[in-house]
C-alpha cells in the first residue's frame, strides 16, 4: 500500500486530461457532422483522419477548422434559442397580451365585488376578455 501523494497526484492529472481529450475529440466529431461548409466526402475524410490518427487528425482538425468551431455551435445556439422564443411565443403568448388580460380581469373582478355590474355582466366580460 505504499502509493504516495504525488504518485496520487500524477494519476488524478493524467485522469483529468484524458477526460478532458476525449471530451474535444467528441466536440469535434460533433463539429464535423454539423459543419455544413463541407461536403460529404470532406467530412467522411475528417472522420476518417480523427478516428484512425486520433491526436494527429484533432489537432489537424483544430489548426485547420478551429476558428469556425466556436461559430458554428454559436449559430446552433442562436437557432435553438429563436426556436424556444417562438415555440414559448406560440404556446403562452406574448407577455403584453397576457398581462393586458389578466389586469382586465382583475379590473372586472374588483367592479363584481364592489357590486357595480352583476355576475352575468361579470361572465359576458370575462367571456369577451378571454376569447
Amino acid at each position: 500500500m505504499d502509493y504516495p501523494l504525488l504518485n496520487a497526484f500524477w494519476t488524478m492529472c493524467l485522469i483529468f486530461l484524458w477526460v478532458l481529450w476525449l471530451i474535444l475529440l467528441f466536440r469535434i466529431i460533433g463539429d464535423i457532422f454539423r459543419s455544413r461548409d463541407i461536403n460529404n466526402w470532406a467530412k467522411t475524410g475528417w472522420l476518417v483522419l480523427v478516428i484512425l490518427l486520433p491526436f494527429l487528425g484533432v489537432f489537424i482538425y483544430v489548426i485547420a477548422r478551429g476558428h469556425g468551431m466556436s461559430e458554428r455551435e454559436f449559430a446552433q445556439a442562436e437557432r435553438q434559442q429563436k426556436q424556444l422564443q417562438t415555440y414559448l411565443r406560440d404556446t403562452v403568448g406574448t407577455g403584453d397580451e397576457t398581462a393586458r388580460h389578466a389586469d382586465s380581469l382583475a379590473k372586472l373582478a374588483e367592479l363584481k365585488n364592489h357590486g357595480d355590474i352583476t355576475d352575468e355582466e361579470f361572465q359576458k366580460a370575462k367571456a369577451k376578455v378571454l376569447a
